[in-house]
This record gives structure tokens, sequence and C-alpha cells, in this order.
């Protein structure tokens, strides 16, 4: 791989390291960055690349986050509670000597809190991937996506204003909304819609603020983002060239570098900002999308 394909990956890795979090749409840029900048590779291992480096980008999730994810731990018992333990029948014993030494039942709790949230995506998009693959991953569609969800973020902002938020932290996101979040996430399976900004709108809409609304969509992202990640890879095969892989390393290694701070950035811009701001770069960046492939159809 020479120095120019190398830069190429690592401006595809910026890119979708910055508008992964941001709810901006990567899908957007993406097509955006394919007119301009072609990596000299298949277009059935660009298709698993474009999902791949998203490993990258979850992979800051779980770096900057994992002291509220990781659901394990180690203490000692109270005498009280190994007593009570001591009553249970054997088998409970060891279940709940599990559980008690070894657990962080909060975390837990969060993360059947983030399944329920997917199980929509699970059932309703997860059958139609393909479909909506080859029928709405064009321009129009994402040109679309990118201005209607723009006038909803500056729409949903407004309605917002004045109302104080039921749901200040995770502990208090409860299941009913997680999973009406779950819900909204599956709009995201329209190109250009942003997964990101389908749940923060959602979890905005049921009562979260928006830091909860931001964080939670991070954590649901690490499931999606996996098993859409290892669909890819079943697909096409585990039968990368060398070069491949490299390809894979690189812009996976720049998104997880780039999504810390883009995660960063977003967190504190939001204690002190709304989202209008985003819903006004989507809509000009759908105007310009549809601009510029309209006119150029028109030339061609």
């Amino acid at each position: 791989m020479d120095i120019i394909e190398l830069l190429k990956v690592i401006f595809l890795g910026i890119v979708e390291g910055i508008t992964e979090w941001l709810p901006i749409s990567s899908t957007g840029h993406m097509i955006l960055v394919d007119e301009f900048l072609h990596l000299d590779v298949s277009k059935e291992f660009m298709d698993v690349f474009l999902v791949v480096i998203q490993l990258g980008a979850i992979l800051a999730v779980v770096v900057l986050y994992w002291n509220k994810l990781w659901p394990f731990y180690i203490k000692k018992l109270p005498r009280r509670t190994q007593m009570a333990i001591a009553k249970k029948p054997k088998w409970a014993q060891v279940i709940l000597n599990f559980v008690e030494r070894f657990c962080d039942k909060e975390k837990w709790v969060l993360w059947f809190k983030i399944v329920v949230a997917c199980l929509p995506t699970i059932v309703i998009a997860l059958p139609f991937d393909d479909f909506i693959e080859e029928h709405f991953n064009n321009y129009v569609v994402v040109a679309i996506a990118l201005i209607v969800y723009g006038v909803l973020f500056i729409v949903v902002e407004n309605y917002n204003k004045g109302r104080e938020p039921q749901c200040t932290s995770l502990e208090d996101l409860s299941f009913k909304t997680a999973f009406l979040i779950g819900c909204f996430q599956v709009l995201s399976v329209i190109p250009g819609t942003s997964r990101s900004g389908s749940t923060i709108i959602g979890g905005i809409l049921v009562g979260t603020s928006r830091t909860v609304a931001a964080e939670f969509t991070f954590f649901l992202g690490i499931p999606v983002m996996f098993g859409a990640s290892l669909l890819k890879i079943l697909k096409f095969g585990f039968s990368f060239t060398g070069t491949e892989v490299l390809i894979l390393v690189v812009g996976m290694v720049v998104a997880f570098v780039v999504s810390i701070l883009a995660i960063k950035f977003l967190m504190g811009y939001i204690k002190k900002h709304d989202f209008k701001a985003f819903g006004w770069y989507r809509i000009v960046l759908g105007a310009l999308v549809l601009v510029y492939f309209v006119g150029k159809t028109l030339l061609a």
C-alpha cells in the first residue's frame, strides 16, 4: 500500500470517528467523501471497511466509559450476607455467592436496559438490512434524511425549551424509556438519518436529559456496531489479503483516537448548548448533497 492510499485510509478513519458520534450522519459524509476519494479496493471490501472501522469508534466508548460499563468486581461479603446465603440450598448458594462477590448489579441492570433497547432493531430492522442497503443507499434518500432530521432537531429543541427532564441519570432510566429510545433507533436504518441523531431525539422526547440521551446512545452502539461488523465480515468471508488487513487496522485505530476526541467534545458541548447547531449543519449538508448530485446528473 503506497502513501497516498494510506493517507486516504487515515482520512476516512477521521471522518468516521467524528461523524459516528456527532448527530450529523456518518453515511451522509461517507457518500460525499466517496465521491471525491476512492480507495483502490473492491466494492465488496469497501462495504466491509466502512462498517468494520466502526469497531474502532465503539472501542472508544468502551475505554471512556469502562467504569460505567464493566459489570464485574471482587468484594468481600459481610458476615450477615454470608449467613443469609448459607441458609439457602446448595445450588442457590453457588449462584448467590457469585452474584454478591463478583457482579455489580446496577451495571447488569444497565446492560439489560441496553439489550431491551436493541430488541426493536433486531426484530424490525435486521431482517430488512439487505433490502434497505440495496434500495435506500443513495444520495436522494441521504439528503432528504439529513434535512428532515435537521429540521426535527430544531423543532424538538424548541419544544423541549422550558421542559424539565424526568430522567437525569442512567440509574433513573426505566426499561420502558430504554425500549422507547430503542424504537427510535430503528429509524436510523434509513441512510442519512444518523443512529446517534435518532436515539438522541428519541431520548429528549421521552424525557431524558441531553447527557443521558447521548450516553445511552453511545452504549447502544456497542452491541449494534459489533453485530453489524460481525455480519459484514461473515458475509465477506475471512479471506482478507495482507493489504486489506492493514487498511482495516489503520482505519480502526484512527477512528478510535478521533472518536475519543469527538465524544469528549460532544459531552462538553451539550452541557452548555442544545443540538440546534447540528440541526442547521444537517440542513446545509443535505442541501449541498442534493445540489451537487442533481447538478452532476444534469451535466452528465
